[in-house]
């Protein structure tokens, strides 16, 4: 298996249990935050999406597109989750060894190692999908067991 063929997998493993617990969610528990202030189920499935493709853009060379207008339904956020997942399995898995190699202007300018960029793709996915599992938990639905998602 190749190394971008190991993100992907990575990146694949994280994106799937959210999207199979964002199945679970009631259309109507979309606006349900954790606390005051903290981002709910539609704007966490908006965040991931939207950064997902920001780091992808960086991954590129290219500047990031403006966020789009937040998500006015759950099955639209959920929508935007399939979409990016699509978009970022194909350009991870894309990648070369030499892409790989690869240092590019990120966050302002500062270069970083194309590697770097795909590391905080898939920790920043795990890190809002704790989230994500906690405030599902908050509200009554048990999110799916990772046996039930994972092909070891």
């Amino acid at each position: 298996m190749t190394r971008s063929a190991n993100y992907a997998r990575a990146f694949q493993m994280h994106r799937a249990a959210l999207m199979d617990l964002y199945e679970q969610l009631p259309e109507d528990q979309g606006t349900f935050s954790a606390w005051e202030g903290g981002m709910n189920f539609m704007a966490q499935a908006d965040h991931l999406s939207v950064s997902a493709t920001r780091f992808l853009s960086m991954i590129q060379g290219q500047t990031p597109a403006p966020a789009p207008e937040p998500s006015q339904t759950l099955t639209e956020a959920r929508g935007r989750l399939w979409d990016t997942n699509e978009l970022a399995l194909a350009a991870i898995s894309a990648l070369s060894e030499d892409d790989l190699a690869r240092r590019v202007p990120a966050f302002g300018g500062r270069e970083m190692p194309v590697t770097a960029l795909l590391d905080m793709i898939i920790t920043h996915e795990a890190h809002h999908k704790g989230q994500v599992w906690v405030m599902a938990r908050m509200i009554g639905v048990k999110p799916p067991m990772f046996a039930d998602i994972f092909q070891f």
